[in-house]
């Protein structure tokens, strides 16, 4: 089983362009991640200050160690996460 995570960030007015950069930033160091298999962030085109992630992990502690990372503590922590208005995540398991 792998796992999965998706999230859902909704960006405060004003704050896109700095919410995308940290994205862009976090793309490919993300995706080099041991225990990284897929990580998809998208836009919404309906909804400009909404984005979207579609991840999936070895497992959950691979998920941890992203999150523990210093790219994500930089550009999650430090630059995304601050600007938005709500940040929702789901995990799941894949059925192998």
């Amino acid at each position: 089983m792998a796992y999965v995570v998706t999230a859902t960030w909704t960006v405060q007015p004003g704050h896109e362009a700095t919410v995308l950069d940290a994205i862009e930033k976090l793309i490919p160091l993300s995706r080099a991640e041991p225990g990284n298999r897929c990580y998809h962030p998208y836009r919404d085109p309906e909804v400009a200050n909404r984005f979207h992630f579609f991840e999936i992990y070895d497992d959950e502690a691979a998920y941890l160690a992203h999150g523990s990372s210093d790219h994500f503590q930089q550009f999650g922590f430090g630059q995304a996460i601050p600007v938005l208005e709500n940040r929702e995540r789901a995990f799941y398991e894949t059925i192998d």
